[in-house]
């Protein structure tokens, strides 16, 4: 596969560019596969890469009943950070972010990760005293953050009114390496750095059933026709429990459309990603100027992936108040993502009830930013048999023994 480089460019560009090849071959799914991962999205491709790269099983397959990375991972606002409470949590998101500040160089492709820094803003005084314990605790974890004041948070973001009437702020939990990336490239990226190390990516191939045998998961039947395997990864967000069910065990989640808008491109305002969990708000700016405007998740379950007119309402009405001159802009698109829940709001990596049958799922609202880190520790635990230290927590297990990691009520808000 051609290696992009300044070199390439120039030499392309002599050339009318007709010398680029395909990103990404077009396979056809084989009969046998050692490891199949269902879904091509970013913990899927990020999965398949790791096997590679990491534990050197590139007879891998990745199917995908759509398009690569035409769920989830193209449908979020590309918030990076790794500011957590609960220990677990803080690793393997901050695994993630540290993974990031290298990956295009890695993989050969620009992701453009921008470490532009995230504030979350304290706007009542229980959420300002949570974020000085987070703080702390970030400080023990390993991970840069701060608390800062107001002024302080003014200075990082002009375009904020932190005299707000409702919600004004009285602090902020300040992460200078976190940012975003933007989405289509990560999934991009890892597919095309799966596809250079021999793992078939193989798209509209729907799972329509896994098969067993003695306990023992043997294949899958697809849209285009049986594949044997040795191992099974699910990693499909939004769908996790469809396929649980297809192999023959329930998962303890819940399905509900995460929604997010951008408004029409306007000139720089804001150069950082500020997020305000209080009135349930966040935004930043894309390189097109667009504002990305998101909120929380739908409070009854569905499968949808359109936008509401409800949704519009509480998101942007909370956020003027806190960005008054966001206020007279017209929203440009909206849309919405599947994403699966757990009840302690962090996610699943682990074992199943059936033998060969691993799950990545449950990430909720936090799933882009844990791309990286998450296809690194359920990798190892796929090609292992058992997880490491980083998906061990995450067991399905801690529903049945009551060892929650509660990020909701630690971070007083699902992200």
């Amino acid at each position: 596969m051609t290696r992009y480089s300044a070199f390439a460019i120039v030499r392309e560009a002599l050339r009318g560019n007709a010398g680029w090849p395909r990103a990404l071959p077009d396979a056809a799914p084989r009969q046998r596969y050692r490891v199949i991962v269902v879904g091509a999205g970013g913990h899927g491709l990020a999965t398949a890469y790791y096997l590679a790269r990491n534990h050197g099983i590139a007879d891998v397959a990745v199917l995908e009943k759509g398009w690569l990375g035409g769920g989830n991972t193209g449908r979020n606002t590309t918030i990076i950070r790794s500011n957590y409470l609960r220990d677990p949590s803080a690793a393997v998101y901050e695994k993630s972010r540290s993974l990031y500040e290298t990956l295009s160089q890695e993989i050969n492709f620009n992701v453009m990760f921008s470490p532009r820094g995230v504030l979350m803003l304290a706007q009542t005084h229980h959420e300002a005293r949570a974020f000085q314990r987070t703080a702390r605790a970030n400080a023990l974890q390993g991970i840069k953050t701060e608390y800062v004041a107001p002024f302080r948070a003014q200075e990082l973001c002009p375009i904020l009114n932190v005299r707000g009437p409702r919600y004004p702020v009285l602090g902020g939990l300040w992460q200078p390496r976190g940012g975003t990336a933007r989405h289509d490239a990560v999934a991009w990226g890892y597919a095309r750095a799966c596809a250079a190390m021999g793992v078939d990516i193989v798209q509209n191939c729907a799972v329509t059933g896994i098969r067993r045998a003695g306990g023992k998961v043997v294949g899958v039947d697809t849209a285009k026709g049986p594949i044997d395997c040795d191992k099974l990864c699910i990693v499909v967000a939004g769908h996790s429990g469809q396929l649980a069910e297809m192999a023959g065990f329930r998962l303890p989640v819940e399905s509900v459309a995460l929604q997010a808008l951008v408004s029409e491109p306007v000139k720089p305002l804001m150069d950082i990603v500020v997020m305000a969990n209080t009135v349930h708000g966040y935004l930043s700016q894309s390189d097109k100027g667009e504002m990305v405007i998101g909120g929380g998740a739908d409070g009854f379950n569905n499968f949808t992936q359109r936008g509401s007119f409800h949704h519009i309402e509480e998101t942007v009405r909370a956020l003027c108040e806190t960005f008054p001159v966001i206020s007279r802009l017209k929203m440009l698109r909206q849309w919405g993502g599947v994403v699966d829940m757990t009840g302690d709001r962090s996610p699943i990596i682990s074992k199943t009830p059936v033998e060969g049958v691993f799950i990545n799922c449950g990430w909720g609202t936090g799933g882009f930013k844990a791309i990286p880190g998450s296809g690194w520790a359920t990798a190892e635990m796929v090609a292992n048999g058992a997880p490491g230290h980083l998906a061990g927590p995450f067991g399905l297990d801690r529903f049945r023994e009551g060892r929650m990691i509660d990020e909701s009520v630690a971070a007083a808000v699902a992200h």
